[in-house]
């Protein structure tokens, strides 16, 4: 049994799109909102939120719809060809929106569209791929999605220099490319909605899969470690572009390099983190990076500014030139390792916990919990900064979600491909 790669890579386009956007809003919005329209840090932190309640309320039902529907070009398409066009479209608005209510108006349009058509790109992926493989997928998914990010990060880094909209309409461009290839060249499996024919009429919906999943401890577990590893992440990632100007003192473009930078070591190790889930089990390399990041993390907190800031090497990257490689980026750089080892098995292992016929479903309830924590954690961040006064406490609750996520994980006894092919013998019998 072997991968198809280049479909494999096909359907790493959408999630590219995804990754693009998210990660130039991430650098670039906190910024407007605190020096173009003067909002206070928890009144930030709540703004940062509002793409993860759309999420909430938008993704898992979506996710149960596509199970559902059928159309001519498939079940998951349809979203993709109306999310991502509105998505880019809106995204293009929002550097230039001159007031408040205008630019409320743009994010909104653009968080309802993006969280519409999301879950049907990931659930496609588990479609088109066995068991066995689909760590290996999650790993050019995830590799794909990386790339977004490189693009975002060190291209809107010097896009931005030039004028703050450019890294917008490059990402809208990604994505509309992006999306336009995945609806030219994928074709959605006809083996998928034949199967999903015999399950409709004893698919649960959204509130009833919930409640089976609660009653599974392993499912259970899986997804409250996904929301403290989320949490840890999420909380870092929201307000690390505030955290560098304030507290380390660097530029927008710097923090914006920063990230570019555990990015480039994210999609690195992306690829060998699939194998590595496949030789030595997907739990056990998710709690090495939960414990590796949680370490990193944790070390940022504790050390001075002097140190983080003071340069170890150089390095010449490409569309950035010349990049003093500090102790904070080497920190950063094992960040990205780890997240690597984490972020690729999360949807395969949950995958693996149910059928072909649930996937949508499962993986809308893998986004509600992610956004879950995508809400928290800046919510958290913001209000500590605000009582604190100290940026640097953007660090200190992410090592602690990091360490809750790995006892959880403890408890957590399927999801490999193992219990797969257990799964598949049992209901045979």
């Amino acid at each position: 049994m072997k991968l198809n790669y280049g479909r494999t890579f096909l359907l790493g386009l959408g999630f590219l799109g995804v990754s693009a956007i998210w990660s130039i809003y991430g650098v670039f919005v906190p910024v407007f909102l605190k020096d173009k329209f003067h909002l206070s840090p928890f009144v930030l932190g709540f703004f940062l939120t509002l793409d993860n309640i759309a999420a909430l309320l938008i993704q898992p039902p979506v996710g149960v719809w596509s199970d559902k529907i059928r159309t001519p070009i498939g079940r998951r398409m349809p979203f993709i060809l109306i999310g991502a066009p509105i998505s880019a479209l809106a995204f293009c608005f929002i550097p230039i929106a001159p007031i408040l209510p205008l630019f409320v108006l743009c994010t909104s349009t653009l968080l309802i569209s993006m969280a519409a058509w999301r879950t049907p790109v990931v659930a496609l992926v588990a479609d088109v791929t066995p068991s066995p493989l689909r760590s290996q997928a999650s790993a050019i998914i995830s590799f794909m999605g990386g790339v977004g990010a490189l693009i975002a990060y060190f291209g809107g880094a010097r896009l931005s220099k030039i004028n703050v909209a450019y890294p917008f309409w490059l990402g809208a461009v990604v994505v509309v490319i992006a999306a336009g290839l995945l609806l030219a060249f994928v074709r959605e499996p006809k083996e998928a909605d034949a199967q999903q024919v015999e399950v409709d009429t004893v698919q649960p919906g959204f509130w009833a899969s919930l409640q089976i999943v609660c009653r599974d401890r392993s499912a259970f577990c899986m997804l409250l470690a996904t929301f403290f590893l989320m949490f840890s992440y999420t909380a870092v990632e929201g307000a690390f572009t505030l955290y560098a100007s304030s507290h380390l003192r660097l530029e927008e473009a710097d923090s914006a390099v920063l990230l570019g930078v555990l990015s480039l070591v994210f999609i690195i190790f992306a690829l060998p983190s699939g194998n590595l889930g496949a030789k030595f089990g997907r739990r056990n390399t998710v709690m090495a990076g939960l414990v590796g990041m949680g370490a990193s993390l944790l070390t940022i907190f504790v050390l001075p500014v002097s140190v983080l800031t003071r340069a170890v090497f150089k390095m010449q990257i490409p569309g950035v030139g010349a990049f003093a490689v500090t102790t904070v980026a080497l920190l950063l750089m094992f960040v990205g390792i780890c997240w690597a080892l984490i972020i690729v098995h999360l949807l395969p292992m949950l995958s693996d916990m149910t059928d072909n016929g649930h996937i949508g479903t499962y993986t809308g309830l893998y986004y509600l919990v992610t956004s879950m924590a995508a809400i928290a954690g800046p919510i958290v961040n913001g209000g500590i900064v605000q009582i604190t006064n100290n940026y640097n406490n953007v660090m200190l609750l992410a090592p602690i979600a990091s360490f809750i996520a790995v006892a959880l994980m403890t408890q957590v006894k399927k999801g490999e491909i193992i219990s797969r092919k257990v799964e598949k013998e049992s209901n045979s019998i």
